[in-house]
């Protein structure tokens, strides 16, 4: 597998992903400091200002971290990340994912999660997420663009104590087939 740029610029009709700067904290965290964000994800108090900068920094130092900006206004309206550290051979992980309230139930999900994965398989087989078991509206979502639940299980220590995470996987094979097929053939369209 040949290695990719961790953090590209990826532009799509819907949103452009860069890499996240030391400048972008107030932006993002204005974005991120509204706790309905966060209810029902295992870090639910994420939106409080110390916690996110936690968040943030490790971003930053992730060398896999890219904020989303709304094409329209240049407002930025959440962020995402690659990584490898926990992911198996030809695999990468795309997670740490969030949006601002006003761009849930559209496409800016699919379409973020499209130019990532399409980004990812230039380099990987497959591309993971891991996700809390109990995170069911980022379960939907990733079930939504066509990733899969594999039977690999990983726990993690959080504020809350031990949170057990499910691992999916969308694969090069997968990808074509599934829902995530037509917005990475506009997205390919865009490039032209």
């Amino acid at each position: 597998m040949a290695a990719i740029d961790l953090q590209p610029m990826l532009t799509g009709a819907s949103l452009t992903l860069r890499p996240l700067a030391a400048d972008d904290w107030p932006a993002l965290f204005a974005v991120a400091s509204d706790p309905e964000i966060w209810a029902g994800h295992p870090a639910h108090d994420r939106w409080q200002e110390a916690v996110f900068r936690r968040f943030f920094d490790e971003a930053l130092a992730s060398g896999g971290a890219l904020v989303a900006v709304d094409p329209t206004d240049g407002s930025l309206i959440g962020s995402s990340r690659f990584d490898t550290a926990r992911a198996g051979p030809g695999e990468i992980e795309i997670g740490w994912t969030f949006l601002a309230r006003s761009h849930w139930g559209g496409i800016t999900n699919a379409a973020m999660k499209a130019l990532m994965i399409g980004h990812a398989l230039t380099g990987y087989e497959r591309a993971i997420f891991l996700v809390g078991e109990t995170n069911l509206r980022s379960r939907r979502a990733l079930e939504k663009i066509g990733a899969r639940l594999t039977p690999r299980r990983l726990s993690f220590d959080m504020a809350t104590g031990p949170v057990k995470h499910l691992v999916y996987a969308i694969d090069r094979a997968s990808v074509s087939l599934g829902p995530l097929a037509a917005v990475l053939a506009d997205q390919a369209d865009l490039g032209k």
